[in-house]
């Protein structure tokens, strides 16, 4: 039965694809607009059935008729919450994502099914869809049989792994307290450290792989190091939400094994899915890892995880005797080192575990025993401090504990210690170009970033395993020359950055915006997009090409991608002048390419304007600037979802585009060198404070404390 729900002026601009500023525009203009039914003054709510009626009626400013295409994926949303009530909304969405599963794996299968009528499909899709998803035993009553068809049109258009982010997008947003996202930067650098992305000999196989791996590849998140050699065949995460560890883990190798656990079964089922339309080996299961351990006994070669933090309610009476507790019974307010002893004993002999951490876990007076034990016994290998704000929404700066289960009880003579909160930019490099180093049995002193520290220093009253205790600070040697050359630098950086400043005429004017499907549909501009490569498919792409991937757009850097890591569909070349957008952004980013040649990677869009009818600055520039965010959704966990068909762009002459890129063009370049000018400023800083608290350098002499003097 379908319920009528309530919609906010957001669903409504999605389902119009319009800015919210004209859904404020329809309901003052228009006097038969619905009224609201719920929400509040300022957040009103409408009747979804209300809504609909209206904007599909003829002649509605909403309607398809106005030279705009109706957002197919929103009605279908809406469609999904009107036929199930918030309580079984993801059974629902887990139950399509497992349809999504089976045409994924088995299209042809699909494609004879779907030819049937709708009473055929409902009585033979159930049985074909729990052959690939066993945990998944819905009925399909007959009047289902649409909504089965609409998810597959959403499938065929976007893949199956994307038609069913976007149903887990929109749920998550409206039940975000369900999840405590882990941001994909920290996925990344956890994987790192972890060692999965190593290279893998060729011809070799994992057990549950479908197709032969690859013969190496560069790691991915990092630019510029490459992996170490570690294989990683399993990896496990015991509090895994959303599964954003076993996602990243998913993206680096499909041969690898992930396992998850879900207290809450709704994100589980959920979970389940996201990560069977990314590999062929997973296992999610539902229940709290510490009091109901749903892999026992079993053991993963990395162990990846964002425990909860400050939980009191752990476990601690009933777990008292838990053979995990190898390290001692953590105390009762400490259920961090719970969770670390937990990983360990999921551990492989000489795996490795990577916990995020909150920095109190390091220094509580309660922890001291167990954090020794961890010290002494070779399990305890590093502790890294992050900038804060890596982590969104927590105050404090946390901490990333490497952990390795010992293959042999001997204790190392050395433990890595490094904080990159100085790093805000890097940080991610810093710590596995830190780890790599100390892994291979370097030991290192880099003043505020790194260093290696002998476990018996560590071994005292307090056991403070708070990074920036053990690190050494700057030498009191600094050369005046860096200092002078860096303030050198500075200078000129400021006389660039006077020059580009932006000159502009205040004349404000009205902008014919038409969306960018209205310059495809004049030829304008030509869209390309590339799908990632299913495990077992033939590419028609050279091994060891060139791939420009989001990241590469999105921090304004050459191609760093190799093929196979990076394996894609088809060959589609950049060619100079054509425009990037990410697919996924923080900021709405749109970069012209100056080069071409190099492959074009997955969640990337590529615009290629017709240079007679399109300036390409012209363009770039419309698509990242601010007015164009309404039309691309709003932010969510992962980041900014681009449709850019919904962009908006002015109509205007050639030759104003012109003027209008040439504007864009050094405005970018204004950015640049003011960023630039930033970056050498802070280190101008960070050297002169180091040189005169040092001795390295000394005050100006005479009465004028701004003479650019040192000694």
């Amino acid at each position: 039965m379908r319920r009528d729900v309530q919609v906010t002026a957001a669903d409504i601009a999605r389902l119009a694809g319009v800015g919210r500023a004209a859904v404020s525009n329809w309901r003052r203009r228009h006097a038969d607009f619905p009224q609201p039914v719920g929400g509040t003054a300022t957040s009103p709510a409408f009747s979804l059935a209300e809504i609909r009626a209206w904007l599909l009626s003829p002649g509605s400013p909403g309607s398809s008729g106005h030279d705009r295409e109706l957002p197919s994926d929103e009605w279908l949303w809406q469609d999904l919450r009107a036929v199930a009530d918030d309580d079984d909304l993801a059974d629902l969405i887990a139950d399509l994502g497992a349809f999504l599963v089976y045409t994924h794996r088995r299209a042809r299968d699909w494609a004879k099914l779907a030819a049937g009528d709708d009473a055929a499909l409902a009585t033979g899709l159930p049985a074909r869809v729990r052959e690939v998803m066993p945990a998944f035993s819905a009925a399909l009553p007959q009047d289902r049989v649409p909504l089965i068809r609409a998810v597959a049109r959403l499938g065929a258009e976007r893949g199956a792994p994307g038609a069913f982010e976007f149903l887990c997008e929109r749920y998550f947003e409206t039940h975000s307290r369900r999840l405590h996202p882990t941001p994909r930067e920290i996925t990344e650098l956890s994987l790192e450290l972890a060692g999965l992305g190593a290279e893998v000999p060729t011809g070799s196989r994992v057990p549950g792989d479908a197709g032969p791996e690859p013969a190496g590849s560069r790691v991915r998140g990092v630019p510029g190091l490459e992996s170490p050699g570690r294989r990683v065949r399993s990896v496990l995460d015991p509090v895994c939400g959303a599964g954003d560890h076993l996602l990243a883990a998913l993206d680096r190798s499909s041969a690898v094994r992930v396992m998850g656990q879900e207290a809450d079964p709704a994100v589980a089922r959920l979970t389940a899915v996201r990560l069977a339309l990314r590999g062929n080996d997973t296992d999610v299961r539902t229940g709290d890892s510490l009091r109901a351990d749903a892999f026992p006994g079993e053991t993963a070669d990395a162990v990846v995880c964002n425990p909860p933090f400050n939980d009191r309610a752990w476990g601690y009476e009933e777990l008292a005797s838990d053979p995990r507790w190898e390290y001692g019974l953590p105390p009762r307010m400490e259920s961090e080192l719970a969770w670390v002893q937990h990983a360990l004993a999921h551990l492989r002999p000489d795996g490795v575990a990577v916990l995020l951490m909150p920095p109190a876990v390091g220094n509580r007076r309660s922890g001291r025993r167990i954090r020794g034990q961890l010290l002494r016994r070779g399990a305890l290998r590093a502790v890294i401090g992050l900038p804060a704000g890596a982590v969104p929404n927590v105050a404090v700066a946390l901490s990333l504990w490497v952990l390795r289960r010992p293959a042999e009880p001997r204790t190392p003579g050395h433990v890595l210690m490094a904080d990159t909160s100085g790093r805000p930019e890097d940080y991610a490099e810093a710590a596995v170009a830190a780890w790599r180093r100390f892994d291979a049995g370097e030991e290192l002193d880099e003043p505020g970033v790194s260093r290696t520290v002998p476990v018996i220093d560590l071994l005292d009253d307090e056991i403070d395993l708070t990074p920036a205790r053990h690190l050494s600070t700057a030498a009191a040697n600094l050369p005046p020359e860096r200092v002078t050359g860096t303030r050198d630098r500075l200078a000129d950086l400021l006389r660039t950055v006077a020059e580009l400043a932006p000159v502009t005429r205040t004349e404000p004017h009205d902008l014919p915006l038409v969306p960018l499907a209205e310059l495809l549909r004049r030829g304008m501009l030509t869209l390309h997009q590339q799908s990632p490569v299913r495990p077992g498919e033939e590419t028609e792409v050279a091994d060891g090409s060139a791939v420009l991937t989001a990241e590469d757009v999105v921090l304004d850097r050459p191609p760093s991608g190799r093929t196979p890591g990076h394996a894609v569909r088809r060959e589609i070349l950049t060619r100079p002048g054509d425009v990037a957008v990410p697919q996924i952004v923080r900021v709405p980013v749109a970069r012209v390419l100056t080069r071409g040649g190099a492959v074009l990677g997955t969640h990337l869009h590529l615009l290629r304007p017709d240079p007679e009818a399109l300036d390409a600055g012209f363009l770039a520039g419309f698509l990242s600037g601010p007015a164009n965010l309404r039309h691309y959704g709003p932010a969510s966990s992962t980041g900014i979802r681009v449709d850019v068909r919904r962009a908006e762009v002015p109509l205007l002459p050639i030759e104003e585009q012109r003027a209008y890129g040439e504007a864009f063009r050094r405005l970018a370049s204004f950015a640049a060198a003011l960023r630039e000018a930033a970056e050498v400023g802070e280190n101008l800083i960070r050297l002169t404070a180091d040189g005169l608290t040092h001795g390295g350098l000394r005050p100006p002499a005479g009465d004028d404390p701004s003479a650019p003097r040192t000694t």
